[in-house]
């Protein structure tokens, strides 16, 4: 593999290789670097020594051990050691094929395992809360059901230990190298082999040698999709089941909820952001449009919060209900101050409000990819203004300023020893295609032309909505009639205006639903306040 060199000598991506506005470092421009997620793809099919290892601690090592050799050792007869090893690496598919090309796999499988405590009864009941569980067996005379309060916990503990112990992880993805041990078919460098032989016992090499565990683990994955890219089909079949069946099993969490929950206020409702606007909001101009609005965004949540989600392909709905959110948190705001509501003050509501459409509308309609590209767009654009916040002297950075650029470097989604972030600075995150190209391709051309241009002239000062909204004529004739700068404020509070806003919130919270196919019962459900008449609630009776 050659690395290209950097043609890009200056400026805040110095060291990168440009083509055209897009940036790559040399890594990500050899095209061969790709970034896995582990936890979504692999955690899933490991969930049954995630869990063992929840309930007994890093100790449980051990027992899967010796659980690989006595299960290795009632398999003898099976003339392929090698293949039966690579079975036994803690993979629910793995046991799975191992079952269906050996029948008698199965009962040796659960009978080794439970004399070594390695499948306890709340551990079964866990794995039998997941329908489309590869290798049900394992769970015994147990019956599909929903999973217990206790069942939930421990498989928190277990994808929580898992995520935030390297240790740990590199234990379970051990399990894979211990087996081919077991079984004497492990190959590697004479140094690794001694780094693992007092694994992971001997303290001062552990680090080390979890370090080597995890890159073979990630090496031998690697390797096995070259030799056959469908390899891991059905494990990823079965991440993609068990993160649906999370998200209709339990609900999301905030940290304001976890927060609340260690004091006396457990009012987890938006509220707005400005009581002292809200009251003035609430007169004869205002009515009670802001706390509509909050009702309107807070259904909006709950509805994609109650319905089952694809938490495995999750940026779809994180793109299209992250936009959304913005939108109704920007009209929400706007219906606080009363002096926004007019095409002055106002203009950047209405001009955001049609972009939105625009972006949900258009990205409907391309590949699932997009979304991705959307949220890689933006992760670039922040890894950039990290860079540019970065060319101020050392001297002038203070604490607070190194907050917000190691903020920026967080929000790039950028890894720590490997520059991968790919910084696109063309118009827009679609390969620079404008927003009207966009609109024209969604078939709402009219209603940019008729909406968002003149939003647009007036966010961008264009000088026809400078001289309407910021000049007047000078009166004096001997001046000649020239244009002066107005005192006047606008006084805002067009009430139509506001009502405006909020059709077009209410468009977009109903397009993201359809566009994300949310459950209709739980859609109704979380909008049954709307069609209640006696709610008084509604600002368009």
């Amino acid at each position: 593999m050659r690395i290209p060199k950097s043609n890009q000598q200056s400026g805040p991506l110095a060291g990168h290789v440009r083509a055209g506005r897009v940036y790559k470092s040399p890594l990500a421009a050899t095209g061969v670097l790709k970034i896995g997620n582990w936890l979504k793809d692999d955690l899933p099919d490991l969930l049954w020594p995630a869990l063992a290892f929840a309930e007994n601690g890093n100790a449980t090592a051990r027992q899967f051990v010796e659980w690989q050799g006595a299960v290795q050792a009632s398999l003898a007869h099976v003339n392929d050691p090698a293949w039966v090893a690579e079975m036994l690496d803690g993979r629910l598919t793995h046991l799975e094929k191992l079952a269906e090309r050996v029948p008698e796999a199965s009962a040796i499988v659960v009978e080794q395992a439970r004399k070594r405590g390695l499948l306890s009864d709340d551990v079964r009941r866990a794995l039998a809360s997941y329908p489309g569980l590869p290798a049900p067996w394992l769970i015994g005379e147990l019956e599909l059901a929903a999973p217990r309060q206790q069942d939930l916990e421990l498989i928190h503990d277990a994808l929580l230990g898992t995520m935030t112990d390297e240790h740990r992880e590199a234990l379970i993805k051990c399990l894979r190298t211990w087996s081919t041990v077991k079984a004497g078919t492990f190959r590697t460098s004479s140094e690794t082999i001694a780094l693992l032989k007092e694994y992971p016992l001997d303290v001062e090499t552990r680090a080390a040698a979890d370090s080597a565990v995890r890159a073979m683990w990630g090496a031998h994955r690697s390797l096995l999709l070259v030799d056959d890219p469908d390899y891991f089909e059905n494990a990823i079949k079965w991440a993609r089941a068990f993160w649906v069946t999370n998200s209709m099993t339990s609900q999301c969490i905030r940290k304001r909820e976890i927060d609340d929950a260690q004091s006396d206020d457990t009012d987890e409702a938006l509220q707005p952001p400005n009581q002292g606007a809200q009251r003035e909001a609430s007169g004869e101009t205002g009515g009670n449009l802001q706390r509509f609005t909050m009702d309107l965004l807070s259904s909006f949540i709950e509805a994609l919060e109650t319905a089952p989600s694809d938490l495995y392909s999750n940026e779809r709905q994180e793109v299209v209900a992250g936009l959304i959110s913005r939108a109704g948190r920007d009209v929400i705001a706007a219906l606080g101050a009363p002096d926004l509501w007019c095409a002055e003050h106002g203009s950047h509501i209405g001009r955001m409000l049609v972009e939105t459409k625009i972006y949900l509308h258009w990205m409907a309609q391309q590949d699932a990819a997009i979304y991705r590209q959307f949220q890689e767009y933006g992760a670039g654009k922040a890894k950039l203004y990290s860079r540019i916040a970065e060319e101020l002297p050392e001297q002038a950075q203070t604490a607070g300023f190194r907050e917000s650029i190691d903020e920026l470097e967080r929000l790039s989604h950028n890894n720590d020893l490997l520059d991968h972030r790919v910084v696109d600075t063309r118009d827009t995150f679609a390969g620079g295609k404008s927003i009207r190209e966009m609109a024209s391709e969604a078939g709402l051309l009219d209603f940019y032309r008729q909406a968002y241009s003149l939003a647009s002239g007036v966010a961008h000062s264009e000088w026809w909505s400078v001289e309407l909204h910021a000049m007047e004529p000078c009166m004096n004739v001997l001046h000649g009639m020239h244009q002066i700068p107005s005192l006047a404020l606008n006084s805002g509070g067009n009430i139509a205006l506001a009502h405006s806003w909020i059709d077009q919130l209410h468009s977009l919270v109903r397009a993201g639903l359809r566009i994300l196919g949310t459950g209709e019962m739980a859609v109704d459900d979380a909008f049954a306040w709307m069609n209640d008449d006696e709610s008084g609630d509604d600002p368009n009776p």
